[in-house]
């Protein structure tokens, strides 16, 4: 995928679009090593709710991926840094669109919108987070035809 800075936009592929970081956040991303979270902050950064006793217990939100691990479960706001682990492996910005899409084993090719549609991220993160990953649906499909195949009964 073309390299893409917090806040633009590939002109050829509308879901490769980088949503804008505060500078606050831009901060936060620099600062994460890939695989690591908030946790790996200097304490300025830290926002107030992991401070307190019951927010330590949630680490794995403003997470930075990493190329040679397994990428976190796609959710439907994979798009936003803070939503999860779901930072760039090395662009200091959230993955985009495409990219959990990608992730979700769609083609980088598959068409969401009619051209010309505007993207609602909302609407495009609910699908891709909840589609059950493209190649899994294959591999059940395929399993279920061979099992019907190898069990059926003639009568």
């Amino acid at each position: 995928m073309p390299r893409l800075r917090a806040g633009k936009a590939d002109p050829n592929d509308s879901l490769h679009a980088a949503c804008k970081l505060s500078a606050l956040n831009l901060q936060r991303i620099r600062a994460s090593k890939p695989g690591g979270t908030w946790r790996d902050w200097k304490p300025s950064l830290v926002a107030e709710c992991h401070r307190k006793g019951t927010g330590e217990t949630y680490p794995s939100v403003y997470g930075r991926m990493e190329w040679d691990a397994p990428a976190p479960t796609i959710t439907t706001q994979s798009f936003g840094y803070g939503n999860g682990r779901f930072g760039h492996p090395e662009q200091d910005r959230a993955i985009t669109l495409r990219e959990a899409a990608i992730l979700q084993t769609f083609p980088d090719t598959y068409k969401f919108l009619p051209n010309g549609e505007r993207v609602c991220y909302s609407v495009l993160g609910r699908l891709i987070g909840n589609a059950v990953p493209v190649r899994l649906g294959e591999v059940v499909a395929e399993t279920l035809v061979r099992h019907v195949k190898t069990h059926r009964v003639n009568g």
